[in-house]
């Protein structure tokens, strides 16, 4: 085989591998795209309202005493892909996971589902959607980009705890950031475990209302004061975590 052949044979096997990773973002986003339209086109969103999740509160509440496995797993399901395709309900859903499994059990369903359907949104966005989010989102790119370099992990932490940019816009900017999966993984679940408690312990509360009197009991209005409260609370020690560090660094300096 002479120089020219092996060049040929080179160039093309890299054409081959650039067709196949285009074939494959091809497909991934025939597949993120036709899953959204469905969303919309069936009208799904209604089933991801408050009024919906209270309407049927009762029906759900008898398939998770017989099948509690499968309605949990079926729950993890949607979760993820809700969280993963970036479409809205999230937070309802949150709340529905307070109201059917309860505080403990619906804290631990939940963390793990949305933290594995927003680590498969940055995996979307970093693998496929990368020009997209960054022309569309530039300017919240280059806030995280700085954050990132600066604090590293530990500024995904306070986004997670402090939710200044909305949780899907989150995962769709870091995913253009160098930050390792599976680093992107273990901060979002522990920085949003605070926040899916409050939500979830809402969710709960919620779930008692079967009047409207209901709307007014202890519980319920302790749980959506915390709802306001703690973006709050957590900024205020953050800045407090952070002053402290400046004045520790500037001694030992």
């Amino acid at each position: 085989m002479t120089g020219s052949d092996v060049s040929a044979h080179g160039a093309a096997g890299a054409v081959r591998a650039v067709n196949k990773t285009i074939t494959k973002r091809i497909a991934v986003v025939t597949v993120v795209v036709g899953l959204a339209v469905v969303f919309k086109i069936l009208g799904l969103g209604h089933y991801f309202t408050l009024s919906y999740v209270k309407a049927s509160q009762a029906k759900f509440a008898a398939l998770y005493a017989d099948h509690r496995l499968i309605v949990i797993a079926v729950y993890m399901l949607i979760y993820i892909l809700v969280t993963s395709l970036s479409l809205p309900g999230a937070a309802v859903m949150t709340l529905a996971g307070g109201a059917l499994f309860g505080l403990l059990t619906g804290t631990i369903v939940v963390s793990f589902a949305s933290t594995i359907g927003a680590t498969l949104a940055c995996f979307v966005s970093r693998s496929v959607l990368r020009d997209w989010v960054q022309n569309k989102f530039a300017d919240k790119l280059k806030t995280v980009n700085e954050g990132t370099e600066k604090e590293g992990a530990f500024y995904l932490f306070t986004l997670r705890l402090i939710p200044v940019f909305p949780f899907w816009l989150i995962n769709l900017v870091m995913g253009l950031t160098k930050m390792p999966l599976r680093t992107f993984y273990w901060v979002s679940q522990a920085g949003m475990l605070a926040g899916t408690i409050v939500y979830v312990n809402a969710g709960k509360e919620l779930a008692k209302i079967d009047s409207l009197a209901g709307i007014l009991s202890p519980g319920l209005i302790i749980s959506f004061a915390l709802l306001g409260i703690f973006p709050l609370a957590a900024k205020k020690l953050l800045n407090l975590y952070k002053s402290k560090k400046i004045r520790t660094t500037k001694l030992h300096s």
